[in-house]
């Protein structure tokens, strides 16, 4: 990976704190660049800056330099709520004083914490004075680690490099792949690639670009074919592939094509595995079965674009469920880092695979509706639910499979036990 890695697949390191506390200068101390506006006037920080760059043994990471949650003013409210939306994206929290630990500090702290991420902590200016007593005590009481920093004199970047390194969590150290634990090198992979109006003039979506590349990092071949290309494909190969994979808006012409020996899925359900939470999102689309007319339904869309007649999420995905419900569905589309704060209004929620997404916004989706108690699913499967072809696209994925299968079961004993209640109390 170099600085051409998208966003999506970096390290997501927030920087947060009080105004004025030397943040921005701490991103152009371990950037070595001049990345944000340094100035003794408080607030000079705005939008959030983010910028990139290689850290190894980490690898590609995206520093995100916050605007200070004592910002003040109608502007500052703003400034606050852009801070606040960062807290979901974030891999690992940097939360940056220059003094008291107050209850400012505190609310980050608890904040990250909500969210499971990872927290460091940097004293800066310890050129002016070492952290005060109680600050220690609080950060000790808490068990966060902790650092000493000069940041606009270049002190303490080795330092919190390191510390970056050692809490960074495990899953990027690992190197996550899309499916190279799904094949052996040497294998042969299908993509199902549709050219639709939403295609990117002269390239492919970005999902589809990533999975060829992690199968050609794992030494696996990739045949792309278009759908109607597919039935000759297959013929064409002198042994089945190990796997097919679609564009989930053509599954059922591909599961009609694709002969059931070889396993298929989609590229939507392969990013609900590598950006979010699979078994989670399966057991989402059960939800499905529970609708009734009139439920509202979120779908939300990491990228933003401009709509095409046949949206996928916007035309697509509401007419297949309205034909499934059987009625009248009430849809709200939301797009980007945009996401409603209230879920409670919502029988449903359904994502984008989130391709341009770091995993751990998917993840912060996920807790919030979990807290919620609005199940979540994402596009790949909720279409091949409404389908009725739910459990061949995730045959590659046995845990997910499995707990599909059991939460079914379970369904419809407990269904079957409260039918055989209501006879038996009939009877008497």
């Amino acid at each position: 990976m170099n600085q051409n890695t998208p966003r999506g697949l970096r390290l997501h390191i927030g920087l947060f704190g009080r105004r004025n506390v030397g943040k921005s200068s701490l991103l152009n101390a371990i950037t070595q660049q001049h990345s944000a506006i340094v100035s003794a006037v408080a607030g000079t920080t705005t939008d959030p800056v983010e910028k990139p760059m290689e850290l190894l043994p980490v690898g590609p990471v995206l520093f995100i330099d916050t605007a200070g949650l004592d910002d003040e003013g109608s502007l500052g409210v703003e400034r606050i709520t852009k801070t606040r939306q960062v807290f979901a994206r974030t891999d690992l929290g940097i939360v940056v004083t220059d003094g008291p630990w107050g209850d400012y500090e505190q609310g980050v702290v608890d904040a990250l914490r909500a969210l499971n991420t990872p927290i460091v902590v940097v004293h800066n200016k310890s050129d002016l004075g070492a952290p005060p007593t109680a600050t220690l005590a609080a950060l000790e009481a808490q068990e966060l680690p902790w650092l000493c920093m000069a940041a606009a004199a270049g002190e303490g970047v080795l330092e919190l490099r390191q510390a970056i390194i050692d809490h960074a969590p495990d899953a990027f150290i690992a190197d996550p792949t899309i499916m190279g634990d799904l094949v052996e090198p040497g294998d042969t992979v299908v993509l199902v690639v549709p050219i639709d109006k939403e295609a990117p003039k002269g390239r492919l979506i970005l999902a589809q670009v990533q999975t060829i590349r992690d199968l050609l990092d794992h030494d696996a071949c990739c045949l792309v074919v278009k759908e109607q290309e597919l039935s000759g494909a297959l013929n064409a190969l002198r042994r089945p592939p190990k796997l097919v994979v679609t564009d989930s808006q053509a599954f059922l012409q591909v599961a009609a094509d694709t002969p059931p020996a070889v396993p298929l899925t989609s590229f939507s359900i392969l990013f609900s595995r590598f950006k979010g939470d699979l078994v989670s999102q399966t057991l989402g689309a059960l939800a499905i079965e529970r609708l009734q007319s009139g439920d509202r339904i979120l779908i939300a869309e990491a990228c933003t674009h401009h709509p095409i007649a046949e949206d996928i999420g916007r035309v697509k995905i509401p007419r297949w469920l309205t034909h499934y419900v059987g009625g009248k569905l009430d849809f709200t589309t939301v797009a980007g880092k945009d996401f409603p704060d209230d879920l409670s209004p919502y029988q449903l929620i359904i994502h984008c695979g989130a391709c341009t997404f770091n995993r751990k916004a998917v993840l912060s989706r996920l807790l919030q509706a979990r807290a919620a108690e609005v199940p979540m699913t994402n596009y790949g499967m909720a279409i091949a639910f409404s389908l009725g072809i739910l459990e061949r696209a995730l045959e590659p994925f046995p845990a997910a499979l499995e707990a599909l299968q059991r939460t079914r079961a379970e369904q419809q004993f407990g269904a079957s036990s409260v039918e055989g209640q209501g006879g038996a109390q009939r009877q008497a």
